[in-house]
């Protein structure tokens, strides 16, 4: 059995384009039947951390153990899902939340960019903000 992979990441706000494809009732109903939860419908985005959490989740992205690929749908490009838990950063008595790394098949995407979605609004949750931390830990 090999140990947990995790990183830490920051948080971040972007374009905020996530949540119209959040919205999507197909990418809602895909990712509930893949994950097992509705997830909110937006993303939080974090970055690694430091050098060595870049490094790897570098390694975890080419590690195919570790997503599944969720189904395009017309117009639409596949996206890696990756099951982890999330935790405030820094915080070991923080609850963790069942969440997911989704990562999108696109071209020039940023490979520093990693897409939380969870069941519930990570910053409400956690009570974080940009500029925070936040631990995850990648599930096989």
């Amino acid at each position: 059995m090999s140990a947990p992979r995790s990183i830490n990441g920051v948080i971040f706000s972007d374009l905020g384009l996530a949540s119209k494809f959040m919205a999507l009732e197909w990418v809602r109903g895909a990712l509930s039947e893949c994950l097992g939860f509705t997830p909110f419908p937006a993303t939080l985005n974090v970055h690694p951390a430091d050098q060595l959490d870049k490094l790897e989740w570098e390694s975890i992205r080419e590690d195919t153990s570790l997503f599944s690929l969720m189904p395009p749908h017309e117009g639409s490009c596949l996206a890696r899902v990756y099951r982890i838990e999330v935790q405030r950063g820094g915080n070991t008595r923080s609850p963790r939340l069942p969440a997911a790394v989704l990562l999108p098949e696109v071209k020039d995407y940023p490979k520093d960019k990693i897409e939380i979605v969870a069941p519930v609004r990570l910053k409400d949750s956690f009570g974080v903000k940009d500029g925070d931390q936040l631990r995850l830990e990648f599930i096989l």
